[in-house]
């Protein structure tokens, strides 16, 4: 039997592969990726040399994030397509 999130990720993978990168792409990857209340806290845009750029609300979301830096990188290229994201940098929001 397969679990529902590999199916879903399956399917997502599937419809994402022959689309262009597009912001829209990347943050649904990333809202896929790491979950609703993480997403809800965050944005995400990708540079052209891989780097998926984190803006946190505030400092603990930025922690859990470079906590889990190996593991969201795996996720989010598992929907984009391999190396997609070289690397994560994090850094805080601040309202202007």
């Amino acid at each position: 039997m397969i679990a529902a999130h590999e199916c879903v990720t399956s399917a997502l993978r599937t419809l994402l592969r022959d689309q262009p990168l597009s912001t829209g792409k990347v943050t649904l990857a990333w809202d896929v990726a790491v979950g609703r209340a993480l997403a809800r806290v965050t944005s995400v845009s990708l540079s052209s040399d891989g780097t998926l750029a984190v803006r946190a609300a505030d400092r603990h979301w930025a922690r859990e994030i470079h906590r889990s830096t190996g593991l969201i990188t795996s996720r989010v290229n598992r929907l984009l397509g391999d190396n997609a994201v070289r690397r994560i940098e994090v850094t805080i929001h601040t309202p202007r």
